[in-house]
């Protein structure tokens, strides 16, 4: 059996309170800073595009996933970059990133199967909870 890497980027461990303080900071600065970015090309898109695909999510999932490759190979030596630029900018800029950044590891490790299921799982689980979301909510509200 391959032998899967957990995530598509290292993970810093918290050992101590300061550094953990630090690391959070860092990541709640990326995630500010992606989310503003990822609103912001929706506004801009919504200006131009009436299309009825929803072209500003399609645009940052796809920018994200160039950007998570690009950053994943310059800032796999520096765990403070990683957290800044991987864990909190890409993260508030669009999560389909990360997923296709551990999707991809798994393919590059060999995991076929197991990539397989992540990706259809991960979808057909999602469409399903939104679903059930909805039905609930739905019997909830008047």
């Amino acid at each position: 059996m391959t032998k899967v890497t957990r995530s598509a980027y290292k993970v810093t461990d918290f050992d101590s309170d300061r550094n953990m303080l630090k690391q959070l900071l860092l990541v709640a600065l990326g995630g500010a800073l992606g989310s503003a970015l990822r609103y912001l090309t929706a506004i801009l898109l919504a200006r131009h595009y009436t299309g009825s695909i929803p072209l500003a999510t399609l645009v940052v999932n796809v920018l994200g996933c160039f950007l998570i490759g690009l950053l994943i190979g310059l800032c796999s030596d520096t765990a403070y970059l990683r957290l800044l630029f991987i864990t909190g900018f890409c993260g508030g800029f669009t999560t389909f990133s990360t997923f296709t950044a551990e999707s991809y590891t798994m393919l590059r490790e060999g995991a076929y199967g197991l990539a397989i299921l992540y990706i259809v799982g991960s979808v057909l689980i999602g469409l399903l909870a939104l679903w059930a979301r909805v039905c609930l909510s739905r019997s909830i509200t008047p």
